[in-house]
């Protein structure tokens, strides 16, 4: 392999700037990697890889799917190289490599499984062609980076490599799109009980046909534009699904997925459904690769959701749950308020969903409220919703249009002191929905909320 010069020179001093990060305690995940991009500029490039590369991207998910891959490869006989512990974007990514890197730059590892944020894969994608390409779904995220669905779309079909397999959800009529000509694999989940005849949600990026602009027809709707849908003029339609949950035994928590080997059961890891598209994301990929039914299932048992996503603290016979719903992300929360709805028993939300880093200046973009579906809180079931944070006002504004009662909206400055605001007299469940960047808040705000419960326990047992 023809390697810069610039690359013996960049490698050194990229792992010599590792190693005193770590002297003084610090992560060395990124800056590691954009000093090496900054002396070499082909590093990603000349740098060696393993065998098998995977990448794994999208709007929601690739986090879950990643993890669910690296969890399960060893059981299978494989260790991937991953940046579990790094960013998705090109310092993290080069960071990784560099990491597992010999001081002579070859990479020992035989398979890869490379989170990749969108908009990085057009530098990422030059120098990393990955064997195969998850895409989870694509779907508007913040107005000031991801934007619409549209402008993500054409990133990546600039990026990915003509020879990359893909691995696609079917239900999601944008994402299964991508790169036309490339070969793939499709994923997706069969009509459910459940299932909408007309959308709910206030958004959807798949109205009109791609082809003639005829309105689409949705022969089902799970949430915006996931569903299945055909064009009553032309022949465009949602693709035919190789990989396809056809039932779901919650009581077992068995996911039946048809494959092109037969019908074949999994474990089902979490009672979401996104929880469910992502397993199947993750079982498509490592049946495509080869690895066996029965041990992808006996470490699927072995797997649950990662608490910093989700998490559910059972005291006494009331409950905290844990969500992570990111801010600007208006799909996400409206994931995250469906789920809230749908849950059984009385509930208090509280909301630490700003972006933390704009609303220290005051100056956060908040029309990504109004593409969000905050009628879905509009629930008899929903007893409080407790705001915090610069932006409460804006929420509360947001909420009130939704139709809730504004007796139900409490609003607060000092984002721990909402969980003194919840009244558990009132509510059997306490859901605290945080953005990646308020996990300190939510982790504060859990731990408040768990001493007032057990509090309440010890004075019922005296």
């Amino acid at each position: 392999m023809k390697r810069s010069w610039r690359f013996f020179p960049a490698l050194w001093t990229a792992k010599l700037t590792t190693a005193v990060l770590r002297l003084f305690h610090r992560n060395a995940t990124h800056l590691p990697g954009l000093v090496a991009l900054k002396l070499c500029p082909t590093f990603l490039g000349d740098i060696g890889k393993p065998k098998t590369i995977i990448a794994v991207t999208g709007t929601n998910g690739k986090t879950t799917v990643c993890n669910l891959l690296d969890d399960i490869l060893p059981d299978c006989g494989v260790q991937p190289l991953n940046n579990r512990t790094g960013s998705n974007v090109n310092g993290g990514i080069l960071t990784t490599f560099l990491n597992a890197a010999t001081l002579t730059g070859r990479v020992k590892e035989e398979m890869a499984v490379i989170e990749v944020d969108e908009r990085s894969a057009l530098f990422v994608f030059k120098y990393m062609q990955p064997d195969y390409l998850i895409v989870t779904n694509l779907f508007r995220d913040s107005f000031k980076r991801n934007a619409h669905s549209e402008f993500i779309s054409d990133i990546l079909n600039q990026a990915i490599p003509k020879k990359t397999k893909l691995i696609v959800n079917a239900d999601d009529l944008i994402g299964s799109r991508l790169a036309p000509n490339n070969d793939r694999i499709t994923f997706g989940i069969a009509h459910r009980e459940g299932d909408w005849e007309v959308r709910q949600n206030i958004v959807c990026d798949m109205v009109a046909c791609p082809y003639c602009n005829t309105v689409l027809e949705y022969d089902f709707v799970r949430y915006n534009h996931i569903g299945r849908a055909h064009c009553p003029k032309c022949d465009f339609a949602s693709p035919s699904v190789h990989y396809e949950i056809i039932a779901v035994d919650e009581e077992a928590a068995k996911l039946t997925v048809r494959t092109p080997r037969g019908e074949e059961q999994y474990r089902m890891i979490g009672d979401n459904i996104t929880d469910w598209y992502n397993t199947l994301a993750a079982v498509t990929m490592l049946r495509v690769l080869g690895f066996d039914e029965q041990t992808i299932e006996q470490s699927l048992q072995k797997q649950q959701i990662v608490k910093s996503r989700f998490e559910r603290i059972d005291i006494g016979d009331k409950a905290i749950t844990m969500l992570l719903a990111k801010g600007q992300n208006p799909i996400a929360c409206s994931r995250a308020f469906d789920y809230i709805r749908r849950t059984e028993g009385k509930k208090a939300v509280i909301l630490l969903i700003e972006d933390y880093y704009d609303a220290k200046h005051t100056s956060e973009n908040v029309a990504w409220l109004y593409d969000a579906d905050f009628e879905f809180l509009n629930d008899p079931s929903v007893e409080q919703i407790v705001i915090a944070g610069v932006r409460a006002a804006d929420f509360r504004v947001r909420l009130l249009l939704a139709g809730v009662d504004d007796s139900r909206i409490v609003c607060m400055r000092e984002e721990v002191a909402t969980a003194d605001a919840v009244d558990f007299e009132r509510v059997d469940n306490a859901f605290v929905l945080f953005d990646v960047y308020t996990t300190m808040f939510a982790d504060a705000t859990r731990e408040r909320l768990e001493n007032r419960l057990n509090g309440q326990n010890e004075e019922v047992s005296q």
